[in-house]
């Protein structure tokens, strides 16, 4: 059994969705499951009318300018109104869900798994188009989880038992979805901005899958992204733990929690180009690389945060232990953190309303102060070079460094 995912980009319009048909269809004859993500930037889309709606302002707009993307790619892969009624079902149902009210995280869930929905089943009804012997399958029904919306933890256990049951279907090509689970009682959880890498570990990992690949539009992974550095190298293999690592700073080629399932079961990650197949792309595997050059990594959104005592006291532990539990019952997470005798400042990802609540809180006990719109620039085995050019970056407001990593916060 083997494991593809592949993501947006790959699914954006006909002429893709008919060359992800032709990589499928090469490996039909082994064992296959297929991991979709949303089409194009759909799952952007679908996050403003989930804004929309949980504010109860009007999105019909927004709604069928999704729908009409969705039914004209359908009228170029099947040449007539084939599979248009379908398409409209759906958008029916999403209309309705996204009339629910809720709390805000619960209603983002609701509205935007209907990206991986609607793409897989138009890839489905695609390869059946094609004369393909393919099974749809939903992966709320096998993916379970808490009910930690738009972060769901998954239920090892119980999604281990679920996907144990597809290794008696061999004989058809399965395809399903990424990103989404449920619930014990089947409401509907996302894993997590761009967790269809994830989806697809999970599958590998409970099956005990051959080898998992991530399809992109890059010939596999680059030691910085090739549009912001143009001389960036590509790797022909890399450590599971240099993966790893690259993921938890930011790099987006792979979702961060990929790895562990993966690594755990020593089942290789392979990431290929959907654009040119027969490149090899790069192995991630138990393995040892030496002398591995800068590793850069640029993660945006980003904001700094700073908490300064009110009575010049100095930082101690009880104070971090105020604001980690603050930040962990936020479920945020940090990405560089720095203290000094009166502060303590750290960088996470700005998520406004959550950003806002934790400031609330941290003001009952500090003064607090936040920038936001910085990037946050990692380095992994940086040299003279690269610490010299990034140290002196234009509007550096925080750096910190290791014997391997230097990161820098940077308003842009």
């Amino acid at each position: 059994m083997n494991i593809f995912k592949f993501g947006g980009a790959s699914l954006k319009n006909s002429e893709r969705i008919k060359n992800v048909a032709d990589i499928i269809s090469s490996h039909a004859k082994e064992p296959l499951i297929v991991v979709v993500s949303a089409m194009g930037k759909t799952t952007d889309a679908l996050e403003k009318i989930a804004a929309l709606a949980f504010a109860r302002a009007d999105f019909q707009k927004e709604l069928e300018e999704i729908k009409t993307y969705h039914l004209n790619v359908c009228h170029e892969l099947f040449q007539g109104e084939h599979f248009a009624k379908e398409i409209e079902t759906s958008f029916l149902k999403l209309n309705d869900v996204a009339l629910v009210q809720g709390e805000v995280d619960y209603v983002y869930d609701q509205i935007v798994s209907f990206g991986e929905l609607i793409s897989s089943l138009i890839l489905t009804a695609y390869l059946e188009y094609k004369k393909s012997n393919v099974l749809w399958i939903d992966s709320r029904q096998y993916i379970k989880t808490d009910d930690t919306f738009r972060e769901g933890k998954v239920d090892w256990a119980l999604t281990g038992k679920n996907i144990a049951a597809l290794a008696n279907t061999t004989d058809q090509l399965i395809i399903t979805q990424g990103f989404i689970g449920s619930t014990e009682k089947n409401e509907t959880t996302t894993l997590g901005r761009e967790g269809s890498d994830f989806t697809a570990a999970i599958y590998g990992s409970c099956l005990g899958a051959q080898s998992v690949t991530i399809w992109k539009d890059v010939p596999g992974v680059m030691s910085a992204d090739p549009r912001r550095i143009p001389t960036a190298l590509v790797f022909d293999e890399l450590p599971y733990k240099e993966a790893a690592e690259m993921t938890y700073f930011g790099a987006s080629v792979i979702h961060p929690k990929t790895i562990k399932p993966l690594a755990n079961r020593q089942i290789p990650l392979l990431v290929k180009s959907f654009i040119d197949p027969t490149v090899a792309g790069t192995k991630i595997h138990e393995c040892r690389v030496d002398n591995l050059p800068p590793l850069i990594v640029y993660k945006e959104n980003q904001c700094l945060i700073s908490c300064k005592v009110t009575d010049y006291t100095f930082v101690d532990e009880t104070q971090m232990t105020t604001i980690l539990k603050a930040l962990s019952d936020l479920n945020l997470k940090i990405n560089v953190m720095q203290n000094s005798a009166i502060s303590f400042s750290f960088c996470i990802d700005y998520r406004e309303s959550k950003v806002l609540k934790l400031i609330d809180v941290l003001s009952k006990q500090f003064e607090v102060y936040y920038n936001a719109n910085l990037t946050l620039i990692t380095i992994k085995n940086y040299d003279a070079i690269t610490s010299s050019a990034y140290r002196t970056m234009k509007g550096v407001i925080l750096e910190q460094s290791s014997r391997s990593t230097l990161q820098v916060l940077v308003k842009m």
